[in-house]
C-alpha cells in the first residue's frame, strides 16, 4: 500500500534486476511501461582494473557485512570442509562486525571461528582494492541481493566468483564462465563449487577472471549506467519545452 501512494505519480520506476520488477508488476503495483531495469549502480572500470596478485597463496575472500543473511555461516562451513582436504588454502573475511542488524554475528563467534582455525578475519575497510588484488577468487553465498557491489568489483578486477544462484548475484555471474553458482543456504554446494576453483589450471582461472571483466565492460561499466541518467533527463528536458 505504501509503494502504490507514494509511487502513483512518478513517472518512470528504476530497478536494479528483473525479479524485483516482476514483484511489482505481479502485485499491480506499477504498469510495465512505467518501469526500466538498469544494471545497478555501475562500476568504475578504470579504478578496478586488473592486478598482479601479490602472494602465491590461493585465498578465497568473503566481503560484506558479517551478517548471517550474508552467507558468512555458509561460507564457514564449507571453509572448514575445504580446509581438511586442503590445507594450505586460506579463507579470508573483511568487512564490518557486530552492527545492530538482527542478522548480524558476534565478535565471540567471529573468534571461535579464527581459533579455530577456518577463517583470518580482516577486519573492516574502505579500500578493498588492495584485498581484491591479493586473492585468488571472491565468495558470496549471498540468501539475496539487489546487484552485489562487491562481485562487480571482484569482475572488473579480474577475479573469479563464487555466488549463489539468486536474485543480484546470478544477475553477475555467467556460471561456469565467470565463476560458479551454488545453491542457497548450502553449505556442501557451496563447498562444491569452491572446490572447482582450486583445481582450475592456472590458465583456466585466469581466462575466467578475464570473462568476468568482458561482462562488467559490457553491461556495468559506470559509463553505461550514467548515460542511461543521461538520456532519461535528456527526454524529460525536451518533454518538459517541447
Amino acid at each position: 500500500s505504501l509503494y502504490r501512494f507514494s509511487l502513483k505519480k512518478a513517472e518512470e520506476v528504476w530497478f536494479l534486476n528483473e525479479d524485483d520488477r516482476e514483484v511489482f508488476l505481479t502485485n499491480e503495483i506499477l504498469k510495465k511501461r512505467r518501469t526500466r531495469v538498469i544494471n545497478g549502480e555501475g562500476v568504475n572500470t578504470r579504478l578496478f582494473r586488473p592486478a598482479k596478485k601479490e602472494t602465491s597463496k590461493f585465498k578465497f575472500l568473503f566481503i560484506g557485512r558479517m551478517l548471517w543473511d550474508k552467507g558468512i555461516g555458509e561460507y564457514v562451513g564449507a571453509s572448514r570442509i575445504l580446509k581438511k582436504k586442503y590445507p594450505n588454502v586460506e579463507f579470508e573475511a573483511l568487512g564490518s562486525l557486530g552492527s545492530a542488524n538482527p542478522s548480524a554475528i558476534s565478535r565471540e563467534k567471529m573468534d571461535e571461528w579464527e581459533s579455530e582455525g577456518i577463517i583470518n578475519y580482516l577486519g573492516e575497510t574502505h579500500r578493498v582494492i588492495p584485498y581484491l588484488s591479493n586473492t585468488s577468487c571472491v565468495v558470496l553465498p549471498s540468501y539475496r541481493e539487489g546487484i552485489s557491489r562487491v562481485l562487480l568489483e571482484a569482475s572488473s578486477m579480474e577475479k573469479p566468483i563464487v555466488a549463489t544462484n539468486v536474485t543480484g548475484c546470478r544477475d553477475i555471474v555467467e556460471d561456469g564462465i565467470s565463476g560458479y553458482l551454488c545453491e542457497v543456504r548450502n553449505v556442501e554446494s557451496l563447498a562444491s563449487a569452491m572446490e572447482k576453483v582450486i583445481l582450475l589450471p592456472k590458465e583456466q582461472l585466469e581466462e575466467m577472471g578475464k570473462k568476468g571483466r568482458e561482462i562488467v565492460l559490457s553491461k556495468f561499466d559506470e559509463k553505461i549506467i550514467m548515460q542511461e541518467y543521461k538520456n532519461k533527463l535528456n527526454e524529460i528536458f525536451l518533454n518538459e519545452y517541447d
